[in-house]
């Protein structure tokens, strides 16, 4: 994945007012999941910002609110791109990727983003761009290949997650498709439905004509 340089702040106050305020000032609020997993009672010190999610009796784990600019998450956002994030906040540093964000329905503006912090031997859910290779017999022929999946999510420690799935449809023929249990990433595991169709070379009318012209 390419890398993205991102700085942000803890963000303290969690009330609708405070957040107002911060969207007013051009900035978005934000929360990091996939911190630290303690054990419970905690008797640790929590930083400006960090909170802890009780998951059962016995573990929680630590997540941390902060607030990001506008203008700095643009290139991040209205892109096809996925990024390794390196997150600097107050001086610390974490390596974060994208999970999800909040529109407002109307303006379409950004109204919360939420990162998950990332390890190494860690693995980790994300979606992946997918990008069609070669040219497809079933085109030659006549028909239109579509793309019904432009990503596809995959689970691998983030450190192995391409910026591209690339698939081959050289061998594709008229009226066939790919599925994702047609398909194999090393190192990758495909999450999504493995009937799901990824792409499909259809019949077009003129292909159609010229088939019935051929079995006559």
């Amino acid at each position: 994945m390419k890398t993205f340089a991102l700085s942000a702040e803890p963000r303290t106050e969690l009330g609708k007012k405070s957040v107002k305020a911060l969207r007013k000032e051009g900035k978005i609020p934000a929360v990091i999941n996939g911190g630290a997993l303690v054990e419970l009672p905690y008797t640790g010190e929590l930083k400006a910002g960090e909170k802890l999610v009780e998951i059962d009796d016995k573990r929680g784990i630590i997540t941390t609110d902060i607030v990001v600019k506008g203008e700095d998450v643009r290139k991040l956002i209205y892109t096809p791109d996925i990024f390794e994030i390196d997150l600097d906040l107050n001086g610390e540093q974490k390596k974060v990727v994208m999970k999800d964000l909040q529109f407002q329905p109307v303006k379409d503006t950004v109204l919360h983003i939420d990162f998950q912090e990332v390890y190494p031997d860690k693995p980790i859910i994300m979606e992946v761009p997918v990008k069609i290779e070669g040219h497809a017999e079933g085109v030659k022929a006549g028909g239109k290949l579509t793309l019904s999946m432009r990503k596809l999510k995959v689970k691998a420690p983030y450190t192995e997650i391409p910026e591209r799935l690339v698939v081959n449809v050289d061998h594709l023929g008229l009226g066939k498709s790919l599925a994702v249990g047609d398909l194999n990433f090393e190192g990758l595991e495909l999450m999504n439905a493995k009937n799901a169709v990824v792409c499909a070379v259809q019949l077009t009318r003129a292909a159609r004509g010229a088939m019935a012209k051929n079995a006559e």
